[in-house]
C-alpha cells in the first residue's frame, strides 16, 4: 500500500503565480522620488568626460550642470547631490567657501534650474578641496583637527546655502558638525535650509572609484574619523547625536554590507534615513554586466529594493536615472 504524501495546507506560492499577484502583495517598493543623483563638476573642464572606474558616469563642466539637473527632473527623481573638482587646491581647501568657487557656482546653477522640481544638495566636505585629501585642517601633528574644521564647515554651509543649496550633505564626521552647522545657518537667517547628516559614514574600502571622480590623492587613511567597519552600535549612537543635534536627514553609508545598521538606525529614527550606494557598489555592478556574468538591471533594481526594504526612505545611487526609467517600465 502506498503512503499517503500529506499535502501542504499553508501554500505561499499562491502569491508568486503571476506577474500581477507578485506586484499586488510586494512589501517594498522603490519610488523615483526616493532616488538622488550624484553629480560631478569639474572646474575649466569643456564638454563631458567619462570617469574610468565609474562606467556611465561623467564629470560635468559648469555649463553642463542646468542640463543634467533638467534631465534628473524629467525623469522623475527626487535630487541630485553636487560634488566639485576644483582646478587648484590647498591644505586649508580655501576654493570650498569661496562664493566664485566651483561648487558654489555649480549649486547656483543647478538651483535655477530645478526650481521646485527636484532637490539641490550639496556635498559639505573639504576632501575635494584640500591637497592632502583629508576631509578636515590638519593640526600641527597632522592629524585632522576636529574644532578647528568646524569652523571651516560653518563658513562653507553658509556659502552653499546663499548660492541656493536646499540640503547640505554634512559628509566629513566631525564631532559635532551638525550642530555647528545648524546653528551658523540659523543665525544668518537660513532657517529653511536641511541638512543631511552622514551619520554612520564607514571607513570603507568601497570609495575607491569616488575618489578618481574627485581627483583626489589622500594622504594616510580616515580611521580616526570615519567608523570601523566593526561597529554597528556605534552607528545608532552617531545617528541619535545628528538627530539630537538638528539633522533634517540622517545617512548610512556605504549601503549594502551595512543594511543591518540602516534597519536599525531606520527603526530607531524620528526622521527620514538616507542610504548612499557608493561608487565600490555600483562599479561592482557594472564590471560583472560588462562581462556577462550579471543582469545589469535586475542587479540595480535588487539592490535598490532592499536598501528601502531595510528601511532607507531614499537612495543616493548613481544609477538613479536607469533607475527611475525601469521602475516605469515596471509600473
Amino acid at each position: 500500500m502506498t503512503a499517503r504524501i500529506p499535502l501542504p495546507v499553508h501554500r505561499p506560492r499562491r502569491l508568486r503565480t503571476t506577474r500581477g499577484m507578485r506586484a499586488l502583495v510586494r512589501e517594498s517598493r522603490v519610488h523615483p522620488r526616493q532616488l538622488v543623483l550624484p553629480l560631478f563638476v569639474k572646474e575649466g573642464l569643456i564638454g563631458s568626460q567619462p570617469i574610468a572606474s565609474l562606467p556611465g558616469v561623467d564629470q560635468l563642466p559648469l555649463d553642463g550642470v542646468a542640463d543634467a539637473v533638467r534631465e534628473a527632473a524629467a525623469a522623475g527623481i527626487g535630487g541630485v547631490m553636487l560634488f566639485a573638482i576644483p582646478a587648484t587646491r590647498d591644505p586649508l581647501g580655501t576654493a570650498a567657501c569661496a562664493a566664485d568657487g566651483i561648487l558654489n557656482l555649480a549649486i547656483a546653477e543647478a538651483a535655477a534650474a530645478a526650481g521646485d522640481d527636484l532637490v539641490v544638495m550639496a556635498d559639505l566636505c573639504l576632501d575635494e578641496f584640500t591637497s592632502h585629501g583629508h576631509c578636515g585642517v590638519l593640526g600641527p601633528d597632522g592629524r585632522v583637527d576636529n574644532d578647528a574644521t568646524l569652523l571651516v564647515y560653518a563658513q562653507m554651509a553658509l556659502s552653499q546655502a546663499r548660492a541656493g543649496a536646499h540640503v547640505l550633505g554634512l559628509s566629513g564626521m566631525m564631532d559635532g558638525q551638525t550642530a555647528a552647522i545648524r546653528a551658523a545657518l540659523d543665525d544668518d537667517g537660513l532657517t529653511e535650509v536641511a541638512i543631511l547628516a552622514y551619520s554612520a559614514k564607514y571607513a570603507s574600502a568601497f570609495y575607491g572609484p569616488f575618489r578618481d571622480a574627485v581627483e583626489s590623492n589622500l594622504d594616510g587613511d580616515r580611521k580616526t574619523y570615519q567608523m570601523d567597519p566593526a561597529n554597528g552600535r556605534e552607528g545608532l549612537r552617531e545617528a541619535a547625536l545628528d538627530e539630537a543635534e538638528g539633522a533634517d536627514i540622517v545617512m548610512v553609508k556605504p549601503a549594502l554590507p551595512y543594511l543591518d545598521v540602516l534597519a536599525e538606525v531606520a527603526a530607531a529614527s524620528s526622521v527620514p534615513v538616507a542610504a548612499y550606494h557608493v561608487s565600490g557598489e555600483y562599479a561592482q555592478i557594472e564590471a560583472a554586466s560588462e562581462l556577462g556574468w550579471l543582469d545589469r538591471r535586475a542587479a540595480h533594481m535588487e539592490v535598490a529594493q532592499s536598501i528601502v526594504r531595510a528601511g532607507a526612505d531614499l537612495i543616493l545611487t548613481y544609477a538613479a536615472l536607469d533607475l527611475a526609467r525601469w521602475i516605469g517600465e515596471d509600473a
